[in-house]
């Protein structure tokens, strides 16, 4: 590979990221000096280096090197727009995207580090999801033990609060959804949040 083609694509990841030179050398971990020496092409990354900057960039070391890997926005767009399987049954939210992410992995650009994303996120709704389904049938324990305590206003406001939430994190979701399709069909770095980074490598 040339060192001007490896050195424009550091130079287009660093650009897609938002980030300055000094920037990427402080997340990296690199000098500022090895950043410049490498987009001007008069050097080329390897081992931790390429490593370090493969995880700036969250991307594999592949996706900097290889340059067989395709683009493909559409099967991004697909990836990203499976996770709405949740809707049917909400651990298909993650299954369906890690499938597709498995069969194309280090294959498509950018594949893995929206893969994650999403993962991540829904993981962190379904647990967030199951919790608070568990928190709403100890409520329903509890008020069939205590009926006689319980106002009948206070059961219907329960009912509502629970009915609530359960929509709110489904909307959430698909909103969340919609909106990082039109991110990454404008190319642009998804945002799921929160998240707790569960899949990291």
């Amino acid at each position: 590979m040339k060192n001007n083609q490896l050195a424009n694509r550091i130079k287009n990841l660093r650009i897609r990221k938002g980030l300055s030179q000094e920037e990427l050398a402080e997340v990296s971990g690199l000098s500022l000096r090895t950043i410049q020496r490498i987009e001007n092409g008069e050097t080329e990354p390897r081992g931790d280096s390429l490593k370090r900057l493969a995880t700036a960039f969250e991307v594999s070391p592949d996706e900097i090197l290889d340059w067989d890997i395709y683009e493909d926005k559409g099967l991004l767009i697909g990836l990203n727009l499976s996770a709405l399987s949740f809707i049917v049954f909400p651990l298909l939210g993650i299954l369906v995207p890690l499938i597709i992410w498995v069969s194309k992995k280090d294959k498509v650009r950018n594949i893995n580090g929206i893969a994650k994303s999403i993962l991540n996120f829904q993981i962190t709704w379904v647990m967030v999801l199951f919790g608070w389904y568990i928190l709403m049938i100890s409520g329903f324990m509890f008020r069939l033990k205590f009926m006689h305590l319980v106002s009948a206003g206070l059961i219907t406001n329960g009912i509502f609060l629970n009915l609530f939430v359960i929509v709110f994190l489904y909307a959430f979701n698909i909103l969340l959804v919609l909106v990082n399709t039109f991110r990454i069909n404008n190319q642009k770095d998804v945002k799921f949040f929160p998240k707790i980074g569960f899949i990291r490598k």
